[in-house]
């Protein structure tokens, strides 16, 4: 599948469930309130902020909420957050584009031009639907002023380990999305950025059985993968192999740095 029709495949699947995002997507909603409680203390200098992969505005949200404690502790006002996403349904439904601005882009083209050195950009489980996450992530690492921050959070590969283990014992396709390394995102960050935090969590989720979570993913709008659906057959095979207890784990590293000045 070619890179711009898997970008059309996400932003249609994620537009057509925009209405229903924030009531599924409890999981990135907390990482979304962490992300930004890792803001608050961060010495920023002058200049624009981003969210990228913005999509409803969790992350633009928990920020708002902590303004207060987060202009307490940065000396200048307060700027406003772009929000930056390559879905206009989404976008529609984010009351920070809407108070501070929207810009619709798909980031597989690098950062857009108004973004020109930033002091911060944060981004929540946005950068493993991009092309290249690795090569992207060192992008927006080189694209910080000196002395700017990343945060950052993005589910890594070795989230769903019941879905792949299903797969496997069915002698069936892996169809989720392929997930970028933790390893590998967190090397990428240290070529650039002194880490101030950079942590693997890791969560448990409740999600009943097979075909209840992907039932969920689906009205999550985040089924787009770069597999073919699997056949009837195929699925039937998949969800009798599905392990019981009815959790699913995910796996999410979370970085905050600073780059390095020159």
């Amino acid at each position: 599948m070619s890179s711009q029709i898997f970008s059309q495949q996400v932003r249609h699947r994620f537009g057509r469930q925009a209405d229903h995002y924030n009531g599924h997507a409890k999981l990135q909603r907390a990482i979304a309130w962490r992300l930004a409680r890792h803001c608050l203390s961060l010495p920023l200098p002058p200049g624009a902020w981003a969210d990228l992969g913005a999509g409803s505005g969790l992350v633009g949200q928990a920020l708002r909420e902590q303004a207060q404690a987060l202009q307490e502790v940065n000396a200048q006002a307060n700027p406003s957050l772009l929000q930056v996403d390559f879905c206009p349904e989404l976008l529609a439904c984010n009351p920070i584009a809407k108070a501070q601005g929207a810009l619709l882009w798909d980031l597989n083209a690098g950062l857009p031009s108004e973004l020109e050195q930033p002091a911060l950009l944060t981004s929540s489980f946005a950068l493993q639907w991009l092309d290249d996450p690795i090569q992207q992530l060192e992008l927006w690492c080189s694209a910080l002023r000196p002395r700017g921050w990343l945060a950052l959070a993005v589910p890594t590969a070795g989230s769903f380990p019941q879905w792949h283990q299903a797969a496997a014992a069915a002698q069936v396709p892996f169809t989720g999305l392929a997930l970028p390394s933790a390893k590998g995102l967190v090397a990428a960050a240290r070529r650039h950025l002194l880490m101030h935090t950079c942590q693997p969590l890791r969560f448990t989720q409740p999600c009943g059985n097979g075909l209840t979570f992907l039932r969920d993913v689906r009205q999550l709008g985040a089924s787009a993968s770069r597999q073919k659906p699997l056949h009837p057959s195929q699925l039937r095979r998949l969800l009798q192999h599905w392990p019981a207890g009815g959790t699913l784990g995910w796996e999410v590293v979370l970085l905050v740095g600073q780059r390095m000045t020159p």
